[in-house]
């Protein structure tokens, strides 16, 4: 590629697809029992999933600043185009030190290339963002192309997801302890999206198999071509349930490719083992 793309653990994209398309990684860090790990590195998503069914409470921090002014002055240093699309800015300060670290780099070089995207995405529609950049690089595109395309494509990330346990989001403070204990009982599950990067709840379904159900309906109403695209699913430590999750979208629209991969630790520290994610374009795009 003439172009390096770069990526923060906040995509949920397997370690395996980084290595392989080469994908600069700025890994975010948990914290768990006083010590510190960097996320998909030295600390596994099904270990932090562990630690939270035991009943510890998992901190997040955001990708080092001394790791990203490294990344981006040895780009810089080498000459190399870099395009770093980055965790949501409501949810994580890592945009806002990325952009700081770039313009110190850009103070010693002002002439390298380098851009830093506000995703307003996370987990897997920050992943698919991701992939599709990498295409685009690896087709040749030019770089300010690429740039537009990616912004383009972020603005239409449609995300729905849901939480098996409020608990989890209780201990986080993002749910009151109250309402946490009263979904438990009645059997409540949420359903949030994600809207100019902040987690918004939407609806409150009783069931599993409902909320499920529901996720399929919200896709109809919002997504565009979608048996002609590439369909996320991410899950925390739940297979079994995206696997179900992807053959009702398979019965209802026919879709033919999906991308399914694990929640890592920076994004499921705070979501907990349970939850499942769905991500899809809300208008027809060049794919």
């Amino acid at each position: 590629m003439n172009i390096k793309i770069i990526a923060d653990s906040g995509c949920d994209l397997p370690l395996s697809f980084i290595q392989e398309k080469q994908i600069a990684f700025l890994p975010l860090t948990v914290h768990i029992n006083d010590h510190d790990y960097d996320d998909q590195l030295t600390i596994q998503p099904k270990q932090v999933y562990e630690a939270m069914r035991k009943g510890d409470v998992p901190k997040t921090s955001q990708a080092k600043p001394s790791e990203m002014k490294e990344l981006f002055t040895t780009l810089a240093q080498e000459n190399i185009p870099a395009i770093y699309i980055a965790f949501s800015s409501a949810l994580s300060g890592t945009y806002q030190t990325a952009v700081m670290m770039k313009n110190e780099v850009l103070e010693q070089y002002p002439h390298a290339k380098l851009t830093v995207i506000d995703s307003k995405c996370a987990s897997l529609g920050l992943g698919l963002v991701v992939k599709k950049a990498v295409e685009l690089a690896e087709s040749g595109m030019p770089y300010e192309h690429v740039v537009t395309t990616i912004e383009t494509y972020c603005r239409h990330m449609e995300h729905i997801f849901t939480v098996d346990d409020l608990q989890y989001l209780a201990r986080g403070g993002r749910v009151s302890k109250t309402a946490a204990f009263v979904g438990g009982v009645l059997n409540i599950k949420p359903l949030l999206h994600v809207e100019d990067g902040k987690l918004i709840p939407i609806e409150k379904v009783r069931g599993r198999k409902k909320v499920l159900k529901r996720m399929v309906e919200l896709m109809q109403q919002r997504g565009a071509d979608v048996e002609n695209q590439l369909i996320g699913i991410s899950h925390g430590d739940d297979e079994q349930t995206a696997l179900e999750l992807k053959a009702m979208i398979e019965e209802t629209f026919g879709c033919k490719q999906f991308f399914i991969s694990e929640i890592g630790g920076a994004i499921g520290a705070h979501a907990g083992p349970g939850t499942i994610a769905l991500f899809f374009l809300n208008k027809q795009l060049e794919q």
